[in-house]
């Protein structure tokens, strides 16, 4: 479903009041989505609250209503206006009845859950007692299926490749091998797309089962046709930075330097890409439940933003597209 079926079967629900909250890790473009759900939600007469520290909050009742000014000035601020939590306490059934009670509390008909694949279980368990929610996919790691790209994963990627820059100077004024560990859990996205335009020697992800006889081979390779300094960008779901470094160190008797970027990557001003799609996402999400719809992710395909089921949106298998990781390697070579 796009924005334009969307947009014509809106006004035929009932729904008056919208909340909206973010889960999980905090990704840049989150604000965002939270500005344009407010927004998209006043613009169109309806009442509008904030939930904070997601579903923690949610159970603890922590409900604030939202207006125009409440979203004034954060479509440039990373993070999350309304703050993130994890809550082991929402995967019970009595904290999920917990969570109903206190929507029902403040007269809340629909709830816009802003995260990843775990909070779009939440979000999914509450649409199974009632609830009527709509997903927005925002994680940096770009790990969620039935969509082109996640919130924050734009951003994430700029901020590795301009780490990259800058460790190439410094790779390059000493001669040596840096290896550079970037987040993304069990996906590599961050790694291929941030190692394709920062042109890094060689790239490991979790998706590609990688031989360090190889990579050897080919920074061998480098230094035989006088190449003297190499960047390795390790995903964290391969395995830790600092370990492969040491591999290499001891197999070539090079002097080796490891980073590992860490939570660096997740802040940060979101890039225009991320302010955009965040943007359409979230008025999305008010169109989607304004319509009547339910449990129901937004994602971006092509130049087109849709709507998939949760349910099939989680039982989806996750791919990624190999071949801009061949691409890469033939690049670097």
């Amino acid at each position: 479903m796009d924005v334009t079926s969307a947009d014509s079967a809106a006004g035929s629900s009932a729904v008056k009041h919208i909340a909206v909250l973010t889960s999980g890790g905090d990704a840049p473009g989150m604000n965002a989505a939270i500005r344009a759900v407010v927004r998209k939600a006043v613009y169109h007469g309806l009442r509008v609250s904030g939930v904070k520290h997601g579903y923690a909050g949610l159970i603890r009742g922590e409900v604030e209503s939202m207006d125009l000014g409440s979203v004034a000035d954060i479509i440039q601020r990373g993070g999350t206006k309304l703050f993130t939590a994890r809550c082991k306490e929402f995967e019970t059934d009595a904290g999920q009845e917990q969570a109903v009670r206190v929507l029902r509390d403040h007269a809340i008909d629909a709830l816009v859950v802003i995260g990843g694949d775990g909070s779009f279980r939440g979000a999914r368990a509450l649409a199974h007692r009632g609830v009527k929610t709509i997903g927005i996919p925002g994680t940096i790691d770009n790990d969620i299926p039935c969509t082109d790209y996640t919130i924050g994963f734009d951003t994430a990627v700029n901020t590795v490749i301009e780490a990259i820059d800058k460790i190439r100077d410094t790779a390059t004024s000493h001669e040596r091998t840096y290896v550079i560990e970037v987040m993304g859990r069990n996906a590599g996205d961050i790694a291929m797309i941030a190692g394709l335009a920062g042109g890094a020697e060689s790239i490991l992800i979790p998706e590609s089962p990688f031989d360090l006889k190889m990579v050897l081979e080919k920074l061998k390779h480098g230094v035989s046709r006088g190449k003297r300094h190499s960047i390795i960008l390790v995903a964290e779901g391969v395995g830790h930075g600092m370990k492969i470094g040491e591999q290499i160190a001891e197999q070539t008797g090079w002097e080796v330097r490891v980073t590992v970027l860490g939570h660096l990557q997740r802040g940060g001003s979101p890039t225009a890409f991320d302010r955009v799609l965040a943007s359409r996402m979230g008025a999305m999400a008010v169109d989607l439940l304004r319509a009547g719809r339910t449990s129901e992710m937004i994602g971006v395909r092509g130049s087109h933003i849709v709507a998939t089921d949760i349910d099939e949106a989680l039982a989806t298998p996750r791919q990624i597209d190999l071949s801009v990781y061949e691409l890469a390697g033939i690049l670097s070579l």
